[in-house]
């Protein structure tokens, strides 16, 4: 096991990677921006790094600094959390040439999986079922246009590289394929560096359904179970649960055993997500792999009872996984509210500033992930996601009930947060029902 790790990365997340290190007896070091000087990873940690100024480009994108960080403190590996530098193979290749461990997939599986036209052509090979689409990146707009012909509209033009929400655009009529391809390319080269589009069928209504998978360095996989994610505004997660309300035994076992064949057709090691839409027939088509820990990973832990930060760090110190198949069993049911500092009724507008006052509801199966303290200021420059509230409880029924009063009872004054906005999507019948899609948040904002 590791003596020390360096954590690249800030907010709640961070300290979560703190707290399960401290559960295994490893020391900490966390790296922060001259803005995150009073941030609470920068506080609770054992040993903190000043790594540049506020921009992410300075700081926490910044390769050499991190680099620089581990040798002066003696670090052995690297967790890197999600966003900033978690999917960067380039990253993840110049530890290893350091001898220093990335706590994540290898160089190699980040790239075969970064590229989403690449990545569905693997996931063709391992026989799980791909939506129509492009072959590979569609090299101009002569082959978008017959491609589109083809597959017919709807469909969705998307970065090759994307992620986050970002590259992509709906396009319904022939005659819009030249602005998307155009836009989403823009897009895509401002975000990634990289202009290059797939294109593929716009599956109408589906579920946003993932599923997590642990692999270990020894050709040992598992999947813990889906989490439904269609609750999304502008491609955006917004709220998360498990199970999913349209799952069945028997879909749950054809979808988890299409993510083991995808982790292990390119030999992948430690935690991952693969993202799956799920049509109103319940035929499910692979949409893309997420090679990182999720920000919505509490829920599973709670239905599962295993500890995904702590495995995925005993994976990159060479444990093998200590469970099998057979022994993941998923129990009641979990909620995740996402609450931002933002401003629901000004296009959620982001709200920076100091907390004046703040109270965290507790209680029986009640989960806050959270950086933020009373008297702490946001800092501007980053995502305004400033805690995750995750409720644990038997049935559905009773988890949105837990909901409803641990959004009610969390107060975070000085700051504008989405959380009566949260509050009403809990209380919405259709949400209650299950009965909701991808596209429903979309268009309950429109009305």
């Amino acid at each position: 096991m590791f003596k020390k790790v360096l954590i690249a990365n800030r907010g709640e997340i961070a300290v979560r990677i703190i707290r399960a290190c401290r559960e295994l007896g490893i020391h900490t070091v966390t790296v922060h921006s001259t803005a995150d000087a009073h941030a609470l990873h920068a506080k609770i940690a054992d040993e903190t790094v000043c790594i540049g100024p506020p921009a992410t480009k300075d700081s926490y994108l910044n390769t050499a600094a991190i680099i620089e960080a581990c040798k002066k403190t003696g670090a052995e590996a690297v967790h890197p959390g999600f966003g900033f530098l978690s999917e960067n193979a380039d990253f993840a290749e110049l530890l290893e040439k350091n001898s220093i461990t990335f706590i994540g997939p290898s160089p190699k599986s980040i790239r075969m999986l970064g590229d989403k036209a690449a990545a569905k052509e693997t996931m063709k090979r391992a026989g799980v079922p791909v939506i129509p689409g492009s072959d590979g990146a569609v090299p101009n707009m002569a082959a978008a246009k017959r491609l589109c012909s083809e597959i017919g509209c709807p469909l969705m033009v998307k970065a090759s590289a994307g992620g986050g929400g970002r590259g992509i655009r709906l396009v319904e009529r022939p005659e819009e394929l030249e602005a998307a391809v155009t836009a989403a390319k823009q897009e895509a080269l401002n975000y990634f560096g990289d202009d290059s589009i797939y294109m593929e069928k716009f599956i109408v209504n589906p579920k946003h359904i993932e599923m997590q998978i642990l692999a270990d360095n020894f050709g040992n996989a598992v999947y813990l179970g889906e989490r439904d994610c269609s609750m999304q505004r502008r491609n955006q997660k917004v709220l998360e649960e498990t199970p999913s309300p349209i799952m069945t035994p028997g879909l749950r076992e054809k979808m988890g055993r299409a993510a083991v064949a995808a982790a292990k057709v390119c030999g992948y090691r430690n935690a991952g997500t693969i993202e799956f839409l799920v049509d109103e027939n319940r035929n499910f088509y692979f949409m893309e792999m997420n090679t990182r820990i999720q920000v919505e990973h509490p829920i599973t832990e709670a239905v599962t009872g295993i500890d995904l930060v702590k495995q995925q760090i005993k994976i990159a110190a060479g444990e093998a996984l200590p469970f099998r198949q057979e022994n993941i069993a998923i129990r009641g049911h979990s909620i995740e509210c996402r609450i931002n500092a933002e401003n629901p009724q000004f296009n959620f507008r982001p709200c920076p500033g100091r907390i004046t006052a703040l109270h965290i509801p507790g209680g029986p199966g009640i989960r806050v992930d959270s950086s933020v303290y009373q008297g702490y200021t946001i800092p501007p420059y980053y995502d305004s996601m400033i805690a995750k509230l995750i409720v644990y409880a038997p049935t559905r029924e009773d988890a949105i009930a837990k909901m409803k009063w641990a959004l009610a009872e969390f107060i975070v004054d000085g700051v504008d947060t989405n959380i009566d906005f949260q509050l009403s999507l809990i209380r919405d019948s259709v949400f209650e029902s299950g009965k909701y899609d991808i596209g429903y948040l979309g268009r309950k904002l429109k009305k």
